[in-house]
């Protein structure tokens, strides 16, 4: 296992990990191994009063299911969520009902679920994505379920907003100046220009230089492949299998 080439979603577990902060509590809904895999991460290296609520953990039982989650998110208790997209724009905002138009879409999926209240109510939320494609990073998503932002008008009750977007190619971060994303560094083995080919939008890199990072040491993947696999099995054990063997 210690010879094993790195995975782009390790590098993608590394770089969530490096996001979080000693203290917050920071939650994942369904389907988030990778969201899982940084809270464990971060836990285990950095910040070890991370309080992680991984949604599917059979060790962190909600009593009410997601009612009680919502509840005690309304109530200011999340400081870090993490959402995803079928598509995801350059204003930070998510799709994840239909590819084309509403009425006759090309593509209709489940729908946003609490991600609009989750984006608003949370202090942090971070965007991931398990590929990285025009197709995904597209100027302007077809339908809104969550936005980064209010627009012109701030919400009384919005707590925070969109922090990064990591994907297997590097890391996004907000601008709440401008109000649109930028490329905040590569992965080690990748380039600006391979993430700007396979992006919708501009990532206002021009005049700057985009560092190129490895978000994992060497004593932070020795952590990864161990204790946290060790948990992260328990959890997804289809995706570890993928992923690790």
């Amino acid at each position: 296992m210690e010879d094993k080439p790195v995975h782009p979603y390790e590098r993608m577990i590394g770089a969530i990990a490096r996001l979080l902060n000693d203290g917050e509590f920071a939650a994942t809904g369904t389907l988030s191994p990778i969201p899982a895999a940084g809270c464990l991460l971060a836990q285990h290296t950095h910040a070890p009063n991370l309080r992680p609520m991984i949604y599917g953990d059979p060790a962190n039982r909600i009593s009410e299911g997601l009612h009680e989650f919502f509840g005690f998110a309304q109530k200011g208790g999340v400081d870090v969520f993490f959402l995803s997209g079928i598509q995801i724009d350059q204003r930070g905002s998510i799709n994840l009902s239909v590819i084309g138009d509403y009425g006759k879409p090309r593509l209709r999926l489940p729908g946003g679920a609490g991600s609009a209240m989750l984006y608003s109510l949370s202090r942090r939320t971070i965007l991931f994505t398990m590929t990285h494609t025009k197709k995904l990073f597209v100027p302007k998503v077809d339908f809104v379920n969550a936005a980064a932002g209010d627009g012109d008008v701030r919400t009384p009750w919005r707590r925070g907003g969109l922090s990064h977007v990591v994907t297997p190619l590097g890391v996004m971060k907000f601008d709440r100046e401008k109000q649109r994303l930028a490329l905040d560094y590569v992965f080690t083995g990748g380039t600006v220009a391979q993430v700007a080919d396979n992006t919708g939008f501009d990532l206002d890199v021009a005049g700057r230089e985009v560092p190129v990072v490895d978000p994992l040491d060497g004593e932070s993947l020795r952590v990864l492949r161990g204790p946290v696999l060790d948990k992260l099995r328990t959890i997804y054990p289809l995706v570890c299998r993928m992923v690790w063997g």
